[in-house]
């Protein structure tokens, strides 16, 4: 994994530097708080309904062991002894005191971590596949050219006050497990004749107008992906809406000009670019390559002994192929039936850290999903690996069923939302560990979202649920079809919204009807694409 050189060390340890001297002046009543906030916001601090939250950023969800241990010492130091990771591949801690903040950002930069750029509107925290340079089905490992361009989004004078926020996702196989097409910027490293390259999408989003990004560039050369990159940003930068913040995420201005426009416009300053001698970085490219050599594997038993059974359900739930015939990825879940999505207590956090150390090449990953990932665990030390999950309660076999819920933290913590969204994922997790459905079920992508913002991608879920506030009600709209993969597609409401006891029963009722009319070998959003709306909405609301 990357490490940082003395201007990365030096880049931060400034930042901290500059943001106690902002804090300590508004702790003194020398800033006001509307003098403070976009200060606190380009340093990943927020103010949520009873705290300051800080959002951590792990780029591409890479971390080592002692960066773990660090985020667990932060959570017992600053915080309640947890924290919460995002589908951002982020930590965030709710309790955060402002006289605590710049000494949790002092001890976060002697692990080479720090919360630049996860807030504001600017490039944020770039992200990856989080299986990207163990997957067997990827090109070449995609993390060298996230890394990249998280280098040169940083503190980019032209980008720093952009319209509104910017996302970017970089993936380098044909399977999305980072919902790229959903983000401002896509990337998709492929290899065409011998050739590697990037593939462009743009203009896709969440929150109240969601959209899918269109295909832009089919094949960029990989040292010029870069320049292109800035080509999308300033075409953006310079047309964006400023004046409207719910129309100011690029998705809005490639639908209103039209990709066609948006593309001929990209092309022609990406073509100034290259004509005026901006020229793509493949030096340091070749350098940030060198940190992401693959861990010295070495052979060993490539069959699992599946005589436990319920070591058997997590392997074949909570394991993933790896490149490497003698190895497996290994998920751990964070989402206990009725435990709060993504949340880990600074214990686990040690244990996940002890576990990499041992067992993964001190390799951590956090996962789009809000679970954590051990990338490179050799077959031999599997049940090992198990076990020690399990004495934490880690150990779930519910990766991609209806329990592996994600959710963002909604009204209990949001001062943006409008519903609760924990209390309902654990809710629904519950009932159906309960009742053995998840096992009948299989496949089921459920997202919850507390507002229309969408942090928990409900636009995206096989089952989205929306919290919304009817009459100063908390009321759930309840969404199905829709996948971030790459069969990407967005749900569609099934009509009225629900209760909190209603919209579990709906879920329910959902699950009857796929269970009712499925095929042989069908995943639930393989019958409701085969099927259609109707019979889920004949079963909710006859």
């Amino acid at each position: 994994m990357y490490r940082y050189d003395q201007y990365d060390q030096a880049m931060v340890d400034a930042r901290v530097a500059e943001f106690r001297d902002q804090a300590r002046r508004r702790l003194e009543g020398k800033l006001t708080e509307d003098q403070f906030k976009p200060l606190r916001l380009m340093n990943g601090l927020y103010l949520q309904l009873h705290a300051y939250m800080l959002r951590v950023a792990i780029p591409y969800g890479t971390l080592d062991a002692r960066q773990m241990e660090m985020l667990a010492d932060i959570a017992d130091k600053y915080d309640r002894g947890y924290g919460h990771f995002t589908t951002r591949q982020n930590i965030q801690y709710n309790w955060i005191k402002l006289e605590d903040t710049a000494d949790a950002l002092a001890d976060l930069a002697t692990v080479e971590m720090h919360a630049i750029q996860t807030s504001g509107n600017c490039i944020r925290n770039i992200s990856s596949d989080h299986f990207a340079g163990a997957a067997a089905d990827e090109v070449i490992d995609p993390r060298p050219y996230a890394e990249l361009m998280r280098q040169w989004s940083s503190f980019h004078p032209e980008f720093t006050y952009l319209p509104r926020k910017f996302k970017i996702a970089v993936i380098a196989s044909e399977k999305d497990r980072a919902a790229m097409r959903l983000h401002d910027i896509g990337v998709r490293i492929i290899s065409r004749d011998g050739e590697i390259g990037a593939q462009f999408y743009a203009g896709g989003g969440m929150g109240r107008t969601p959209m899918i990004a269109p295909l832009i560039r089919d094949f960029v050369p990989i040292d010029q992906f870069i320049t292109y990159a800035e080509a999308c940003l300033r075409v953006y930068n310079r047309y964006g809406r400023r004046d409207n913040k719910y129309k100011a995420r690029i998705k809005i201005l490639v639908h209103e000009l039209g990709a066609a426009e948006y593309i001929a416009q990209v092309e022609e300053e990406f073509a100034h670019m290259l004509s005026v001698g901006v020229e793509p970085p493949a030096e340091e490219l070749a350098r940030i390559a060198e940190y992401f050599a693959p861990p010295a594997f070495v052979d060993g038993p490539k069959t699992i002994d599946r005589s436990n059974p319920d070591f058997a359900l997590w392997v074949d739930r909570n394991t993933h192929r790896h490149k490497h015939d003698a190895y497996v990825s290994a998920v751990i879940s964070l989402k206990p039936a009725g435990g709060i999505p993504g949340d880990a207590t600074s214990e686990q956090m040690r244990v996940v850290a002890r576990l990499a150390r041992e067992y993964s090449f001190d390799e951590l990953r956090v996962m789009h999903t809000q679970n954590l990932l051990l990338p490179h665990v050799r077959i031999a030390d599997l049940a090992a690996v198990y076990a020690a999950l399990e004495a934490a309660g880690l150990a779930a076999p519910n990766m991609d069923t209806i329990e592996d819920i994600i959710a963002c933290p909604g009204l209990d913590y949001c001062s943006l939302a409008n519903a609760r969204s924990i209390p309902l994922a654990q809710r629904i997790s519950e009932r159906f560990a309960q009742t053995g459905r998840t096992e009948q079920v299989g496949e089921l992508k459920l997202k919850i979202s507390g507002c229309i913002n969408a942090c928990g991608h409900h636009h995206a879920g096989h089952i989205g649920i929306l919290g919304v506030d009817k009459k100063g009600v908390e009321n759930y709209q309840l969404s199905l079809g829709g996948s971030e993969a790459e069969d990407v597609s967005l749900a569609k409401i099934t009509g009225p919204g629900f209760d909190e006891d209603g919209v579990i029963a709906a879920v329910e009722k959902v699950t009857d009807v796929y269970l009712a009319k499925r095929e042989q070998g069908e995943r639930f959003l393989d019958t409701y694409r085969r099927i259609g709306m109707e019979p889920f909405k004949e079963a909710l609301y006859a």
